[in-house]
């Protein structure tokens, strides 16, 4: 017997388990994957024993285990997403002549992990490690544009701050914002961070569909006109694309 749609299907229990908010019962794992009861709990107690899963009996339901956390551990000190991005960063680059980063969602913020630029560029401010209103970026916004409206909502349940004085100023605002951006597939910013600097972003997303990480190139405003600030958001899709394939992910269902 192939051991191939075994390891499948451990694959997807891990998945599962992972976008559950919390353990889940195996009745309702073997639901969820359309697997025989008889089965699930084979699996579960294979999965057990390696410590990727672990069985709560005061509650009668399985989540992640250490073995689990462990490999995630691993994928974060490994700093695939990064690796993979980097390339793409310098060709965008030298395509554009402009600074070009990669940011991830962190709650409520934006996360800069990469940044590449030309020689003798400015420096701004969001360098890597730099942590940012997500509502102000364009490479926040790229991403929220993507989530649910609920998920959207909860990140942001109160007052909006601003670091100019531009941006949107309250959740109505948002959404609009976050409708337009998604119809048009690319997001931008206009001195929303830094006066006199603008953002273009687009997003790359998994194997769910869901927003991973974005694309930014950042410019002085004076150095491009408005007019010509689609082709550049078309170089930066492309970018994001890129990353899409190489992450095994998918744009998300229209």
């Amino acid at each position: 017997m192939s051991q191939v749609p075994a390891a499948r299907r451990a694959l997807a229990v891990l998945r599962l388990l992972a976008g559950a908010p919390g353990p889940l019962p195996a009745s309702a794992i073997a639901r969820a994957l359309e697997l025989p009861r008889s089965s699930t709990y084979h699996l579960l107690t294979a999965m057990a024993e390696d410590g990727f899963v672990t069985y709560i009996p005061e509650e009668g339901r399985w989540g992640l285990g250490v073995a689990a956390f462990e490999t995630g551990s691993a994928y974060l000190r490994h700093e695939p997403l990064e690796r993979l991005a980097r390339p793409l960063l310098r060709r965008l680059v030298d395509r554009v002549g402009e600074t070009a980063q990669l940011g991830i969602l962190h709650g409520a913020e934006t996360l800069y992990l990469l940044k590449e630029q030309p020689p003798r560029h400015a420096t701004l401010v969001t360098d890597v490690g730099v942590r940012m209103p997500a509502q102000l970026t364009a490479s926040g916004r790229s991403m929220l544009a993507h989530l649910p409206p609920a998920q959207v909502r909860a990140l942001f349940p109160g007052r909006f701050v601003d670091r100019t004085g531009l941006g949107p100023a309250s959740l109505r605002d948002l959404r609009r914002v976050l409708s337009d951006d998604a119809r048009r597939g690319w997001s931008m910013e206009d001195g929303h961070i830094t006066e006199g600097f603008a953002s273009i972003a687009a997003c790359a997303f998994d194997h769910t569909g869901h927003p991973t990480a974005a694309i930014t190139v950042t410019f002085r405003r004076d150095d491009h006109a408005e007019g010509t600030w689609p082709a550049l958001a078309d170089q930066v899709r492309t970018t994001a694309a890129s990353l899409t394939t190489r992450l095994k992910g998918r744009p998300p269902a229209t």
